[in-house]
């Protein structure tokens, strides 16, 4: 067979996105026939990525597409600014915000073997989410792509949703109203400020009172209405929202 040429290596590299060594070896063994190559850097891609699969993923970005926000993840931060990387991810999150995350999920699993083989780390899906309802629309991504926050809201405006989508990426709120947040993570925490009053020698008598202002707190602090607006910590975002006569319908935050 004659030499493999430099033009056929770089057609394959441009195809697949490995490198050229691994491009030439897999032409040197399909003949030189680009298709065969292609398969044979599949199969390896996979076999690589199964290998790779137990490797920690701490690193990693998010993406927002519409009402869509997905997080893929990998092992370093320099995988996580790849220009592969990024393009995959905005990729699936299109996908989510036009065929919803189930879809998505099954795109990056087709693409995960030649992802991996690409860029030579484990890479694992994160998070995927929907939000639904709402007439406006808001989303923020902080500018290491590593968090985000979605709102839909009925009422405002743009620059409004905006804002509560800044605000709870930053604050990471449970739920919409302090009565959402659940009896039974209340009911821990209970456990946990009873006994410390205890210690702390509090008459019985007044550690009743005590825990109802503790679980009036402990609500608030993670209901998204509750909480000091982040732009301006002398309102609140139910004040905020008031102004505008507007409602929060559903919200989301990922983070990496």
């Amino acid at each position: 067979m004659s030499e493999i040429s430099a033009k056929a290596v770089m057609e394959l590299r441009n195809k697949s996105g490995v490198s050229m060594m691994a491009c030439k070896k897999a032409l040197v063994e399909a003949s030189g026939d680009l298709e065969k190559a292609i398969d044979i850097l599949r199969k390896a891609g996979a076999e690589k990525a199964d290998k790779k699969a137990g490797r920690a993923t701490s690193e990693g970005a998010v993406a927002i597409a519409g009402r869509a926000a997905v997080s893929l993840q990998c092992e370093t931060d320099f995988v996580a600014r790849n220009e592969s990387f990024s393009a995959t991810l905005q990729e699936l999150a299109d996908v989510a915000n036009s065929k919803g995350t189930e879809e998505a999920k099954s795109r990056f699993e087709q693409q995960r073997a030649e992802l991996v083989a690409q860029l030579g780390e484990n890479i694992s899906f994160g998070e995927a989410v929907v939000i639904k309802g709402g007439s406006v629309i808001g989303s923020y991504i902080h500018s290491n792509n590593k968090l985000a926050g979605l709102v839909a809201l009925d009422g405002g405006d743009e620059e409004l949703a905006r804002d509560i989508a800044m605000h709870i990426a930053a604050n990471s709120p449970q739920v919409i109203r302090p009565e959402e947040i659940s009896d039974e993570l209340v009911a821990k925490e209970r456990e946990i400020w009873e006994e410390q009053l205890k210690n702390e020698g509090k008459p019985a008598e007044i550690i009743g009172k005590i825990m109802l202002g503790k679980e009036k707190k402990f609500r608030e602090e993670g209901a998204l209405l509750k909480q000091a607006f982040v732009k301006d910590p002398e309102i609140s975002i139910e004040t905020l929202l008031q102004k505008s006569g507007a409602k929060v319908v559903q919200f989301a935050r990922v983070e990496v």
